[in-house]
């Protein structure tokens, strides 16, 4: 959780295109990221692949108005809402984007292609029908920002109760890149998103930073010097799982806020 979802990416600056805040090649640019390439397969009116720019107006032709994020997990379908082609696709992914005014959803393919050490990734978004219906399990912003103000303390309460100071290179690393990014003011979302969604976000991955570190600290004396049980470790799991499905509904709240915010009228 400490990096943006890909689909995360693809919904923010596809939703700041389809509102005329950036070019499609300013949004495309800012989707790929430091990925090599992003194309996009079985897109309706097309019999191959195409790159972004030409998927996000196409898709803005064929009526879309927003674009929704789905991060699913086994016995959590956040953000879904069927048919089961697509659900299942999703859930294998971990992510996907549902094109609202459309009833398309993309699931991202991510392909790592060169020589090790030279190595670089390809990302092929493919297209599939969805079911025009209610996502699952997805909050507003103000629940979502109420739920990890708890769901923040709870993962402080756990992290307190570990030596992290002394438990090896993985915790160390985890809470090294938690500290940088909340001292240099990330760029996340896109033009267009209300200054709550930024809030939510940021706190969604500073929850999700701490329940790395947590899950890091515990892989025992092998890797870290810190004997840690079994029993131990699936005791942290139990406790840090409802903190972890907390801030992905966050995540998800905030990635969706410009839809949620055009289906109230506010734009």
């Amino acid at each position: 959780m400490l990096d943006e979802p890909r689909s995360g990416r693809l919904a923010a600056w596809g939703n700041a295109l389809l509102a005329g805040l950036v070019s499609p090649d300013e949004a495309a640019h800012r989707i790929a990221a430091d990925d090599a390439s992003h194309r996009v397969a079985d897109l309706p009116g097309e019999t191959a692949p195409v790159g972004l720019t030409l998927a996000l107006g196409r898709l803005r032709a064929l009526g879309a108005k927003g674009l929704r994020v789905a991060l699913p997990i086994a016995g959590h379908p956040l953000g879904l809402s069927g048919p089961h082609e697509f659900n299942a696709r999703a859930l294998d992914a971990g992510e996907a984007v549902i094109v609202t005014g459309v009833a398309v959803g993309l699931v991202p393919e991510v392909f790592q292609a060169g020589p090790e050490g030279d190595a670089h990734i390809e990302v092929m978004w493919r297209c599939l029908p969805v079911r025009e219906a209610p996502p699952a399990d997805v909050p507003s912003l103000g629940e979502a920002e109420r739920e990890l103000a708890e769901a923040l303390r709870d993962a402080t309460e756990v992290l307190s109760r570990l030596n992290v100071a002394g438990a090896g290179p993985a915790a160390q690393a985890a809470l090294e890149a938690y500290r940088a990014r909340a001292g240099r003011g990330r760029e996340v979302l896109a033009p267009g998103y209300p200054p709550r969604a930024l809030r939510v976000l940021e706190l969604a991955q500073r929850v999700g930073a701490l329940i790395e570190i947590a899950h890091g600290s515990g892989a025992g004396a092998g890797e870290h010097g810190a004997a840690v049980s079994a029993s131990e470790i699936a005791a942290r799991a139990e406790a840090l799982r409802p903190v972890e499905r907390t801030a992905r509904r966050a995540q998800v709240a905030a990635y969706n806020a410009y839809v949620e915010e055009l289906e109230r009228g506010g734009f």
